[in-house]
């Protein structure tokens, strides 16, 4: 078992609970960590035998592009759309983030994560 994560992805999306945030759009950071078997991989040195962050990349960016205002069903979506694509993975752990989330104070983000 390996462990492959992408860190630190960032977009801007218009996800939120509050119509205003749906309109004005925030900052949001996405990291993923995927455990599955790399051994098939490592020996081969095959990229079809390993988890394509460049795919995993691509999912991530598709999920953003649907408004949600949760940061959980984000996170949802994301492991589901990586599962559907890699079924063999035994664990994804996702982390969403949205910087300067509206709370009536300073925070630097608000950060949800879930494991699937």
């Amino acid at each position: 078992m390996g462990i492959i994560a992408l860190e630190g992805i960032e977009f801007f999306a218009y996800h939120g609970f509050y119509a205003e945030e749906q309109k004005i759009g925030n900052r949001y950071q996405i990291d993923i960590a995927i455990t599955t078997d790399f051994s098939e991989a490592a020996e081969n040195d095959k990229l079809s035998d390993t988890v394509n962050y460049g795919d995993v990349y691509e999912i991530i960016s598709g999920v953003m592009k649907i408004k949600a205002k949760l940061l959980e069903h984000i996170a949802q979506l994301i492991i589901k759309s990586v599962r559907n694509r890699y079924p063999t993975i035994e664990l994804i752990e996702v982390s969403v983030s949205k910087f300067n989330p509206p709370i009536g104070g300073v925070c630097t983000r608000a950060k949800v994560t879930l494991k699937g």
